[in-house]
């Protein structure tokens, strides 16, 4: 996880975690359930990882995630 802290700085632990998670495929159920938090914990952290990254939806931060991880976009 250290590579992709350092090509999205600013983002926490948790939200890089749901982002990667996001990044995989997996629905707001899965990473709730994944990571042992509710749903509505997850869309929080969703829109804040959205904020921060200044886009507006799981494209465009997915997008973000693997431009920072340097696997292209």
């Amino acid at each position: 996880m250290a590579s992709l802290e350092q090509g999205l700085p600013g983002l926490t632990t948790r939200e890089h975690e749901v982002l990667s998670r996001t990044a995989q495929g997996q629905t707001n159920a899965q990473i709730a359930e994944g990571l042992g938090v509710t749903v509505h914990a997850v869309k929080f952290h969703l829109s804040s990882i959205f904020r921060k990254l200044g886009v507006h939806n799981r494209t465009g931060a997915v997008a973000m995630y693997f431009a920072g991880n340097g696997t292209g976009a």
